[in-house]
């Protein structure tokens, strides 16, 4: 049974960096494609990047693009998404979520399993 559980959000001034993390406690991890979604007040939830299962290929929102990394280490059960250069539109919850299937996708409803989610708060 995959459990993920995410960390790593706070308050960051605009500009700033943090990193969240999304570790799973009970599957097989390394077998299945990661995904970071978040959702602001008011909206609905937003694709932000994805990571697959066995070659690492990454996929990225237009928005974030060139400010937030995506990454995983298999050994640590853990998937991390670095994130720099942020605004006060990045506001927002953000979920870590599983894809069985192992390749990545952007859309949330190919997602299996999903985290409780951690909040970023940009201030500016």
């Amino acid at each position: 049974q995959v459990q993920l559980v995410e960390s790593g959000g706070g308050l960051v001034q605009a500009g700033g960096s943090l990193r969240l993390s999304c570790t799973d406690s009970g599957g097989t991890f390394s077998q299945y494609a990661v995904g970071w979604f978040r959702q602001a007040p008011g909206k609905g939830r937003e694709f932000v990047a994805a990571i697959s299962a066995i070659t690492s290929s990454t996929i990225y929102a237009d928005s974030v693009k060139g400010r937030f990394t995506i990454s995983r280490d298999n050994a640590q059960n853990t998937a991390r998404l670095q994130m720099n250069s942020l605004r006060p539109e990045d506001t927002a919850v953000y979920y870590c979520s599983a894809r069985l299937r192992g390749t990545v996708s952007s859309s949330s409803t190919l997602y299996d399993y999903w985290g409780q989610g951690t909040q970023v708060t940009v201030s500016s």
